[in-house]
């Protein structure tokens, strides 16, 4: 990989986000119809390779419910208003009313009630009941004191999801958490991440995670790159990480660890592209926020918004598209990238010839001049 001189003491490796690469037609071509995107990881396998991000304006227990009986997965932030309120339909709506001016502080005031582990029990339940895969997300933070009740309401995937994750994180101050004991002790799947390099993802996969999302700061709520000067471009992640996918497939005699690209992906075109650079599955926010169902009433915010020392986030507005069916299913409503993003994964494929999202994974990809 060549790296380029930013100056005398320091050299710094090009990376490329989804606008700097494009998707190559092949000599082959076949029927939308004849392509697969299912997905499976683990025991659970799903028809759609998406997943509903865990936060507050996207995911709500109708919504993960919605999202399986559209063939996705829908995961539960089980630190967000739904664990600490009976009812935060209230609190919602305020959010999406608020001045922007007045807006982190109210939400700071909103989300500092006590997360309650009887919610997180019946907010599990309901999913469950539904009869759809259950899953609710943790920050690594958190995650010691409240995975006990996660399990216990019978989650099937367990998501440790941060900014960004790591398997040695050394502490002054308090005993942190042992990512392969943790994994190792746990009877269920667990997902890891945010991680943006090859090194990273692999110590996360030498933890047992089942899977691995990468990225971090990358989506259109977060603001890590500004107030944190911290940032991988997705498009170099997803391929980084996806080499660790292989090396760590021979490394462990044949264990697959999935590579689930988190952030960035506003579009269709973005979801079509991280699942070239070698993606198995998307978590997507923003996109699906601009649903008619979403908690977010139009607007989209993550945990990073209200963090009580130094919000890396913020609410933003991200308008109304259509129904979450026709969002991830269609029909396209406008030719924007902003609806039927499964159909455009399924043309996209069908356009370059490839069968599966395993075999789409090595698409030839471009480069755009600068």
């Amino acid at each position: 990989m060549t790296e380029i001189e930013i100056g005398k003491g320091k050299r710094g490796r090009r990376a490329y986000s989804f606008d700097d690469i494009a998707v190559v037609p092949s000599r082959r071509t076949r029927d939308p119809e004849d392509v697969s995107i299912a997905w499976q990881i683990d025991a659970y396998h799903f028809d759609l390779p998406v997943i509903a991000a865990p936060m507050d304006s996207v995911v709500s227990p109708d919504t993960a419910i919605a999202m399986g009986h559209l063939g996705g997965l829908g995961v539960l932030d089980l630190e967000g208003l739904w664990t600490r309120y009976d009812d935060p339909q209230a609190h919602l709506a305020e959010i999406a009313e608020l001045e922007p001016q007045r807006c982190t502080q109210r939400m700071r005031e909103l989300y500092a009630a006590p997360i309650r582990p009887e919610l997180i029990t019946s907010r599990l339940r309901q999913v469950r009941e539904a009869g759809v895969t259950v899953a609710g997300a943790l920050s690594p933070q958190r995650t010691q004191q409240h995975w006990k009740a996660v399990v216990d309401a019978g989650v099937d995937l367990f998501l440790i999801r941060g900014t960004t994750v790591s398997a040695e994180h050394v502490s002054s101050h308090a005993e942190p958490l042992n990512l392969k004991r943790f994994i190792y002790e746990l009877d269920v799947p667990v997902i890891v991440g945010g991680a943006g390099t090859y090194t990273a993802a692999l110590h996360l996969m030498r933890t047992g995670a089942a899977g691995v999302l990468v990225g971090f700061g990358g989506g259109s709520a977060h603001r890590t790159r500004t107030t944190l000067g911290i940032h991988a471009p997705m498009a170099t992640a997803i391929a980084d990480i996806a080499a660790a996918r292989r090396d760590y497939l021979d490394e462990s005699g044949g264990r697959y660890v999935h590579v689930i690209a988190d952030g960035g992906m506003g579009q269709s075109g973005d979801i079509v592209k991280a699942v070239a650079c070698g993606a198995d599955a998307v978590m997507i926010g923003a996109a699906l926020a601009r649903a008619k169902e979403a908690p977010g009433r139009g607007y989209h915010w993550g945990s990073e918004a209200h963090h009580p020392l130094m919000p890396r986030g913020e609410r933003v507005r991200v308008g109304t598209a259509g129904s979450l069916q026709e969002i991830l299913l269609g029909p396209g409503r406008e030719a924007d990238g902003s609806t039927n993003l499964m159909g455009a994964l399924r043309r996209a494929m069908a356009t370059t010839g490839y069968t599966d999202v395993k075999e789409f994974q090595r698409v030839e990809v471009v480069v755009s001049p600068y």
